[in-house]
């Protein structure tokens, strides 16, 4: 292709590689840069889980309209990706906990998303490896899992196939306002792309191509620090949460079980992050208590990735408030896996078509030019 695009695309996460997908199939020229390989930081190494419960209503027709999408992949982009619907169960710890899942269970039916409210009895007999501490959880069937490691680089293989321009190892000098669009100049190629469209998905990095452009907004890092186990006979059913946050567990279907809790270091200028052997103990702690069959299985690994959070949780998805023709997704704060297929496709529709049918109105970046809103659900 030439250096001429109707949309260029700056990051090649799950977000930015499922915008240039679908953006070639509605024929628009696309290019999308990565400084490393795609899927490789946020969007490789997370934990892998698929859930529409537990999630602020900004967030919730994204993930249902991506939901969708994951249950399509192998059609989409000629794999699976290992997405199962396994279930995610959310368990309450006391009565208020309960009454959370209760008042969750109303919101999301009336997106459309079933859940099932089970008490300490249900749990016991549906569940018998969990511990015996809980009130009750909520089951939500259709939610599930995938290998994140395969689902961008997936993403970015189906877009290349259908003529996208996907370049990696290219980090982005600048990238600015010019005649014809946006100009972006890379490191190492004199040649500077141009684009009627400029696509920001560039995860925790994204405030600083953003404030370019002079939309400003305050992204700190988080590493998620996850461990995996031995492969073990079946146990674990549906993925495991709790009210509150903390652990979360899910088993793949070859036996190992991963799970996660509290966060590593990370160092954003620097491109590291590690986990920490203090809270792979606790988080170790926490599984077994959780699930006490996993007392004497064998931890494997632990590892972490660089994270982009923003001040509420949420993450910025939409229009720039100041630059037409720009278009922001990023600071997903830990959760943003499941919705990524979703953002680029909602991405590709604003870009091209200047309207999407899906509701991101919660996370227009204005917000943060306005009272607070309410709490993240854990």
């Amino acid at each position: 292709m030439t250096g001429v695009f109707d949309i260029a695309i700056i990051g090649g996460g799950l977000a930015g590689c499922s915008t240039a997908l679908h953006a070639r199939l509605k024929g628009a020229s696309v290019v999308l840069v990565e400084r490393g390989r795609c899927g490789a930081q946020a969007s490789g190494v997370n934990y892998g889980g698929v859930r529409q419960q537990g999630r602020h209503p900004a967030e919730l027709a994204l993930a249902r309209r991506s939901r969708a999408i994951w249950g399509s992949l192998k059609s989409l982009i000629g794999t699976d990706c290992e997405f199962t619907a396994t279930g995610h169960l959310k368990l309450a710890r006391n009565d208020d906990d309960m009454a959370e899942l209760i008042a969750h269970h109303l919101l999301l039916g009336a997106h459309g998303i079933h859940t099932t409210v089970l008490d300490a009895d249900d749990l016991r007999g549906r569940f018998p490896y969990l511990s015996s501490r809980y009130a009750g959880g909520s089951l939500c069937a259709e939610d599930g899992q995938a290998n994140p490691r395969l689902v961008a680089p997936a993403f970015a293989r189906a877009a290349r196939a259908l003529g996208a321009d996907i370049r990696e190892g290219c980090p982005v000098i600048s990238a600015e306002r010019s005649n014809s669009g946006f100009s972006i100049r890379l490191d190492n190629d004199p040649i500077v792309l141009t684009a009627r469209r400029l696509v920001n998905t560039a995860g925790a990095w994204g405030a600083a191509i953003a404030a370019q452009f002079g939309d400003h907004v305050d992204e700190t890092v988080m590493a998620p620090n996850m461990c995996v186990t031995e492969p073990i006979a079946p146990l674990i059913g549906p993925n495991l949460g709790i009210c509150g946050g903390g652990i979360y567990i899910r088993q793949t279907a070859h036996g190992s079980v991963i799970f996660g809790a509290g966060l590593g270091t990370a160092d954003r200028e620097r491109l590291r992050a590690r986990p920490l052997a203090e809270i792979t103990m606790e988080a170790a702690a926490a599984a077994v208590a959780m699930v006490p069959e996993l007392k004497n299985v064998l931890l494997l690994r632990s590892w972490t990735g660089i994270e982009g959070r923003l001040p509420d949780g949420l993450p910025v998805v939409g229009p720039s408030p100041t630059v037409e023709g720009l278009f922001h997704a990023f600071g997903f704060s830990g959760h943003g896996f499941q919705l990524g297929p979703a953002v680029g496709a909602v991405l590709a529709e604003l870009c091209l078509e200047g309207h999407s049918p899906t509701s991101i109105s919660g996370l227009a970046m204005t917000r943060f030019n306005q009272p607070p809103a309410t709490a993240v659900q854990s």
